[in-house]
Formats: C-alpha cells, sequence, structure tokens
C-alpha cells in the first residue's frame, strides 16, 4: 500500500509518499481499507513537531472506509462495516489500523466521502457549541475563519440551535461561504475593524462566546468583542501560538473566561464518541448540516494541500480521495 510519511519535523517538504506493508489489527484494533481522509489543521502540527508522535509516522488523523479484518477482543465493528474515525494517526494511507473503539459506524445513506469530510470538524463544531458553551437562542456567537471547514460547520449548528452568528473570513472572496452556512454578518479582516463593527452590530453589548481557531492574530480583538462575563474558546492556533499574557487582563476587561478545549477531551468515553458522531451524522443525513468540500486531491499531492492550508488558501474541507472503489 502507499502511505504519506514523516521521517523528520518540518515543512511541507518532509512528507514522503512511500511504499509500505499493509498493517496487521492487533488486540482490539481494526484494519480499515480508506476510501477518503480529511486534512486538518492538527496534521500541520503533527509535521511540524507541535504535535508529536514516534518517529516516523503516518500522517492524518480522519478517514473513512470500510473494515477488512479485526484483531481479538473486538466488538464494536466487524468486516465489510462503513466507519470513519477521527483522533488517531495513519489516516493518509490506502489502509490504516484503527483501535476499534474510535471507529463509528456511517450510515447507509450517507457516503464514505462525506463522513470523512465532516467527522473531526463536525465532532469540534458538536462540544463546542454543546458543552464548551452550550448555545441557546438569545446568543450571539463570533465565529473566526468562517469560511473553513471547521468555521463552517460551527455556523451550521450554531444557527441550527436558534443562535445569531457574526462572522469574521480572510477575505471579499470568502464572505458568501460564510453567508451560506448561516451568519447574519460578516466581516472581512484586515479590511474593517472587527472589535468597532461587532459592538456595533451588538449595540455596544459584545458577544457571549468568541469560538477562536486562529489563535496569534484574533486572540486581543477576540477578547474586547466579549461581552461583560463572556467566553473565549481558543481550539486552534492557525496564525501561531497566543504569546504569555497576564490574566489579570480578563477580570480588566469584563470577568471574562477563557478556555482551551480539545476534542480529544469531549470524546473521552465511546458513548460520548457516540452520542456527537450520532447527531453529527444525522444532521448531515436529513440536509440540516451540509459540508463543503473545497478541494479534493490524490495521497501524491500532500504537500502542496498542506502549503495550501497554512497559507489560508482553502475554503472548506480539503480531502484527500484515496479509493474511489469503496462506496
Amino acid at each position: 500500500m502507499q502511505a504519506v510519511r514523516v521521517h523528520a519535523p518540518g515543512g511541507p517538504e518532509v512528507l514522503r509518499l512511500e511504499d509500505q506493508e499493509v498493517p496487521r489489527p492487533g488486540d482490539g484494533q481494526a484494519l480499515v481499507r480508506i476510501a477518503s481522509a480529511g486534512l486538518n489543521y492538527l496534521d500541520v502540527q503533527y509535521r511540524t513537531g507541535r504535535a508529536t508522535a514516534p518517529l516516523p509516522f503516518t500522517i492524518g488523523v480522519e478517514a473513512a472506509g470500510v473494515v477488512t479484518d479485526v484483531g481479538a477482543g473486538v466488538t464494536e465493528v466487524a468486516p465489510g462495516d462503513r466507519v470513519a474515525w477521527a483522533m488517531a494517526l495513519g489516516a493518509c494511507a490506502e489502509y490504516a489500523v484503527v483501535p476499534a473503539a474510535r471507529l463509528v459506524g456511517v450510515p447507509d445513506g450517507l457516503s464514505l466521502r462525506t463522513a470523512a469530510a465532516a467527522l473531526l470538524q463536525g465532532l469540534t463544531a458538536h462540544y463546542l457549541t454543546h458543552s464548551t458553551f452550550a448555545l441557546a437562542a438569545d446568543h450571539v456567537a463570533l465565529v473566526h475563519a468562517a469560511a473553513g471547514g471547521t468555521g463552517q460547520l460551527i455556523v451550521q449548528v450554531a444557527r441550527r440551535l436558534g443562535a445569531r452568528v457574526i462572522a469574521t473570513v480572510g477575505s471579499d472572496a470568502k464572505v458568501d461561504a460564510a453567508r451560506a452556512a448561516g451568519a447574519g454578518d460578516v466581516l472581512v479582516t484586515g479590511r474593517q475593524d472587527i472589535e468597532a463593527d461587532v459592538r456595533r452590530l451588538t449595540d455596544g453589548r459584545g458577544v457571549d462566546v468568541v469560538y477562536d481557531s486562529v489563535g496569534r492574530d484574533t486572540f486581543e480583538t477576540s477578547l474586547n468583542c466579549l461581552r461583560r462575563r463572556g467566553l473565549l474558546a481558543l481550539f486552534g492556533f492557525s496564525s501561531g501560538p497566543v504569546p504569555p499574557f497576564d490574566p489579570a487582563i480578563l477580570g480588566v476587561k469584563g470577568s471574562l473566561f477563557l478556555t482551551r478545549p480539545g476534542l480529544n477531551q469531549h470524546i473521552v468515553t465511546r458513548d460520548e464518541l457516540l452520542w456527537r458522531a450520532g447527531d453529527l451524522f444525522t444532521w448531515l443525513a436529513e440536509g440540516s448540516v451540509s459540508v463543503r468540500v473545497g478541494r479534493t486531491c490524490g495521497l501524491a499531492e500532500a504537500r502542496d494541500a498542506h502549503e495550501a492550508l497554512e497559507a489560508r488558501r482553502t475554503t472548506g474541507k480539503v480531502l484527500f480521495e484515496v479509493e474511489a472503489t469503496v462506496v
């Protein structure tokens, strides 16, 4: 089989498409023939060494496919099952061994392509809007990078819950994508004064919650857009890590709350994983939430795909089509 491997941390040039033996599942594991794999900022963190794994490793933490074999003790899945997973390495390959407890069944009527495109970012949108800050109809949320894959899903889920959404995007070309996802107001960073416009749009009050995946470039603005006792959910660092700061600033700005949530801490148990994935797949199947695939490519294009993601040239999800004959 072929797999995209990392032998040393670095830029996109360290990604290598290599031939590998098809692995065998061990106890509690399943072998999955991959149909599609999603690209996420977490892949960049693994590639650069911000997130660590024993070297060398196969990159990619999200995919969907068909189970072809299982190891001893596996009861969650069986050969022939259509499955998807997130937050387990090895996705950018033709086959992967995955902990069976991480796999979720893909329901009939939902394509493996859609499951691979939506799962990690959809689970993220679910925990942010249901657990980190449980949105309701009287809330106003600010969503940064709203034209990206995660951003579009957060906007859609927020609107499904009845909340009002103010979105930011990186260019005029991305405005329509944020509006299509359900954002009531869309602001373009670099061209508009985000803080002033948010205050204007909320009659000076500020928003209840900011969902921020950008990090360094938006951190101060995010704090300044919050209402008194509002919450900043800083769940990503696409522009780089936030520099050290004095937590007393949170009190000065209105007794604000700051949290750094992560997906792994919100799918600790299989019951929680199945709850979040079940909701997501139901929404996708009924059409109340959709995922926009902005680009598809093959494993051989991994380097270019990483470059585009880091340069913020992508809109929607970037998806690797691995095995088109698996449906």
